[in-house]
């Protein structure tokens, strides 16, 4: 939210209908801990717009600083001199044939990317895929903001969102995918069952969409740049969906690689070398909550002993929960807090309690 706030954005996506989220409900069964994420620049509320209602803010804001929009413009092939990326090649709306140029391609445009097949980006610090997950709307079942629940190698998400619904997703291992596809209603119903005073909310709420999932979230990096041509976003680095750090992360990298190209461009410094800036400032800044992610977290398996006594440590200790859910918000480092000087402080005051 930060990001937004500081374009000028936030507000724009609170009246889209998107409620502010403040409180945070984390429940892994025996232990239930509530809170708040320590504020990030000022902003202490998160939201989870809907993406129709977040791409619309985001478009119209660009095209109101002036970047032009080509709606149903389909980008189909690169254009390459001398090893050079130099344009693009698409069909428009109409059907026609249309070449651009442009001193830099920049592919926003997801993992399955374009630009990064074009260009055959290398892919680096690949994980194997780790969970699936499927997810609907429901009006009529009230959230007490975001709320996590983990059972055994399950996990369920519960969030208020646009148009007074609330998304639930739930996340098995990728392992069972098949399984799960097998009778997505029947098995979601299932999951959300493990979790009985979420599932009288459901039960007494309607679902207002069909089913949507994913299989196929991949964890990798990608270098993100070359010559004529950047990646941001998916297309250069994904992770597991479960810590739903995505979009902000995305967020985040769209500012490091726009000041990058404002430098290269200005001739305040060479372009491949602001380049190769924004990509270990990238990695740098994601690496933990990569680490994170592709844990425990996404395994769906339980936590190890030690993270067991952390969070039994945290019951009861108000101001050290909010900073663990910060870790997940992203607004605490995540190095800093599961530090294992930190961690055994923690679980050393509670033990003294």
């Amino acid at each position: 939210m930060s990001k937004l706030k500081g374009w000028g954005l936030m507000d724009k996506v609170f009246d889209s209908g998107s409620p502010p989220i403040s409180e945070i409900t984390f429940d892994i069964g025996p232990l239930v801990l509530k809170g708040n994420a320590p504020p990030a620049e000022g902003v202490a509320e998160m939201c989870a717009p809907r993406r129709i209602a977040l791409d619309k803010i985001l478009v119209d804001a660009a095209v109101e600083s002036g970047a032009e929009l080509r709606e149903g413009f389909s980008v189909q092939d690169l254009v390459v001199d001398g090893g050079r990326v130099t344009g693009i090649r698409g069909r428009s709306q109409g059907g026609s044939t249309v070449t651009e140029e442009a001193r830099i391609v920049i592919g926003a445009d997801g993992p399955n990317s374009i630009v990064a097949r074009n260009v055959d980006a290398p892919s680096y610090d690949e994980r194997p895929l780790l969970s699936c997950c499927y997810y609907s709307y429901w009006s009529d079942v009230p959230t007490d903001g975001l709320e996590f629940y983990s059972r055994g190698s399950r996990v369920i998400f519960a969030f208020p969102t646009n148009g007074g619904l609330t998304e639930i997703v739930t996340f098995w291992p990728n392992k069972e995918f098949h399984e799960y596809r097998a009778d997505i209603e029947g098995n979601y119903l299932k999951t959300v069952d493990l979790v009985p005073a979420l599932a009288d909310r459901v039960r007494n709420g309607h679902r207002e969409e069909r089913f949507m999932g994913s299989a196929e979230v991949t964890n990798f990096f990608r270098k993100p740049f070359g010559p004529g041509w950047a990646l941001v976003g998916d297309a250069g680095y994904q992770k597991d969906a479960v810590t739903a750090q995505g979009i902000t992360d995305a967020f985040k990298h769209a500012e490091l690689l726009a000041g990058a190209i404002d430098e290269g461009l200005s001739g305040n410094r060479p372009l491949d070398e602001a380049l190769a800036g924004y990509e270990q400032e990238r990695n740098e800044s994601v690496a933990p909550i990569y680490d994170f992610t592709c844990g425990f977290l996404s395994t769906l398996e339980q936590p190890p002993p030690e993270m067991q006594q952390l969070f039994g440590a945290l019951s009861g200790n108000q101001k050290e929960t909010n900073r663990f859910f910060g870790t997940l918000a992203g607004t605490v480092p995540i190095p800093e807090f599961f530090s294992p000087e930190n961690m055994q402080r923690i679980i050393g005051e509670a033990q003294k309690g």
